[in-house]
Order: C-alpha cells, then structure tokens, then sequence
C-alpha cells in the first residue's frame, strides 16, 4: 500500500474501505514509519502544525456503581485512589485560572459515576458561568456520565462547549468490558448532547483485549457519531481493576492504533489520550505527528509525565501550542502539496 497516495485521496474526501482499515492495522513493523507519514499529511493538511492541549479535573471521584474493568474509581475495583463527592466551584474555577495560565485550550470537568444527578449538573453549571465570565477564552468540556437530553440543554445554556463520553470500544466488545449499561447508553448521551448543540467529544480505550476488528468498528462508529474530538486511550492497568494484568501494546501497535483513527476520521481532533507515556514511551514523539492533541498533566487516577516534557516535546517537533481553543474550527491548512 501506498499511505502517501491514500493520505491524498483522504483529504480530497475519499472514504478509505474495511479493507484498507485491516491493511493499517496489518502493516509490517517496518513499513511503520511509511504509515504515519502518511496519516501526518492528513494531520498537516487539516491542523498545520498545532497542537491542542487539554487539562483534566477529576471533580468528582471513586465510588462508580458501575463495573467497567478497566476503571479504577469502580466500587467493583479493589484499588487504593482518593474518593471524594463533587468538589466546590471555587475549586473548579481555580483550576480553569491555572489552565489558562498554561496555554491549555480545554479544560475538562469529569465526575465519575453513572449518570450526575440535577444537583450536580446545577453545580457544575455555576462554576461553568464563572469560568466563562472570567477565563475566556477558554474552552470547556463536560464528563458527567450518562446525562438526559434536558440536563444537556441546560449545560449548553451555561456555556459548555464539549461534552465527553467515550464508547470506549466496539459494541460486540462492550459485554466483555461492562455489563451494568450497554453499548447504546453511551451512544443515546452523545446523541442527547447534539440535540442541544454541544459539540460531541467521544473516543475509545485500546488494549483491552479487543480483536483488530473491534478497533476497525469503533474507528467507524465514531465516524457514524461524528464526534468532533477523538481521545484515544491505551490501557493503563490498573492492580485491582479487572483487567490489571492485561499489558498487550506495544508502541509500534499504539502508532498503528492512531493511523487508523486519523484516516478515518481525517477532519476530527485527534488525542491521544491515557496510556500515552507508558504506552508510546519513547516514541511519543511520532504519536503527535498523527494526532493533534494531547493531555497536560496527570489524567484521572494515573500519573501523567511532567508538563515541562511535553511543552519541550511539542517546541522540539517544530509545532505550535493552540493557545486559542477556537481559532483553527473549520479552517483547512494548504501546507501539503503533492
């Protein structure tokens, strides 16, 4: 295959076939490198040379009902984390401050949980009018859990501009990962945030056991979703969480992973997500050549590495931090030529 020649005809609009989705996955180790110039044409064509950074605050945490299992803050898991209910809006707002002062474009508000109740919702919707009275601009993502169209309505009114709530993996993988809700749960609350005119953030976990053709499904059905911001997690086993001994990546695999992602799904802001360090190691450096974006900082329950050597890594690439969270939507960069 030649990833080049694909890259063009996928920013010309073509639509790239199952076929070549088991092709990106099936690549020889070292015809790597041919790959992900190929999905960075893709990358350049579309985002330049900016990256999007991303900063997460775990509002609320621990005590899930649910049995996701790869999830450390779920009552199931036998694991050692902070658990606490939703912290206050000044806690909140205090660290929207401290992201605009690190260049981060969006700052994200996750509680863990089934589903938020109106309460909660009321609480983040006024820390979310504070932040966007005074931390502008400065965009702001939801995590709440499963959420009713109502509740979406009204964090749109509020100010939210994302709302995240991954599929996490394919729908034929689903049972094996979670039985307390299914697949479509996930797929009704992005449905619900897109009827109030959120934009739809949405994204998946690899490295759980998951067949190539798993990945393949969920890279479509997030292109069926039309999320508009892809995070692409690897697994990051946790000891006491049902899947802590699953430890199947490799970077060369995760570069694979995120090839397939970006071809599909071209125009999308694509992040790369937890696992990042562990996974990619060495080679996180190739992984921005592919996506877009990243996380600053420490993610939910894991550790993430020191914000300086991600700063260092993006000047070092010769990219730009995305300082203004809303500049380049809907814009296309003419810096690919054949």
């Amino acid at each position: 295959m030649d990833w080049s020649k694909l890259a063009e005809k996928v920013i010309e609009g073509y639509v790239i076939r199952e076929e070549e989705a088991k092709e990106i996955l099936m690549v020889r180790d070292h015809e790597v490198l041919a790959l992900v110039h190929g999905a960075y044409q893709i990358r350049r064509h579309f985002y330049g040379k900016k990256v999007k950074l991303n900063l997460i605050i775990n509002a609320k945490s621990g005590l899930c009902p649910e049995d996701c299992g790869y999830c450390a803050q779920s009552i199931k898991a036998a694991t050692k984390i902070d658990r606490y209910p939703l912290v206050n809006k000044q806690t909140i707002v205090e660290g929207a401050k401290e992201a605009k002062k690190n260049k981060i474009g969006t700052y994200c508000i996750v509680m863990s949980g089934r589903r938020p109740t109106n309460r909660e919702v009321d609480a983040v919707i006024a820390a979310v009018e504070e932040i966007k009275r005074d931390v502008e601009p400065l965009k702001i993502c939801a995590c709440l859990g499963l959420v009713t169209e109502e509740q979406a309505f009204k964090l749109k009114a509020a100010g939210v501009d994302r709302f995240n709530h991954n599929i996490n993996t394919s729908a034929n993988h689903h049972p094996n990962i979670t039985t307390t809700h299914c697949y479509e749960d996930r797929v009704n609350t992005i449905e619900n945030v897109k009827k109030a005119g959120i934009s739809p953030c949405s994204g998946v976990i690899c490295g759980m056991g998951e067949t190539d053709q798993d990945i393949i499904d969920m890279a479509f059905a997030l292109k069926d979703l039309d999320a508009d911001s892809i995070p692409v997690n690897f697994l990051h086993p946790v000891k006491g969480t049902k899947l802590e001994n699953m430890d199947e990546l490799t970077p060369i695999r995760c570069l694979k992973n995120l090839s397939l992602f970006r071809f599909i799904n071209p125009t999308k802001e694509i992040r790369i997500a937890g696992g990042r360090e562990y996974h990619l190691r060495s080679l996180q450096n190739l992984g921005l050549f592919i996506a877009n974006s990243i996380f600053i900082g420490d993610y939910l329950t894991t550790e993430g590495q020191d914000a300086k050597e991600d700063y260092q890594l993006i000047e070092d690439l010769g990219f730009e931090i995305e300082e203004n969270p809303f500049e380049t939507e809907g814009q296309q960069f003419t810096l690919y030529h054949s």
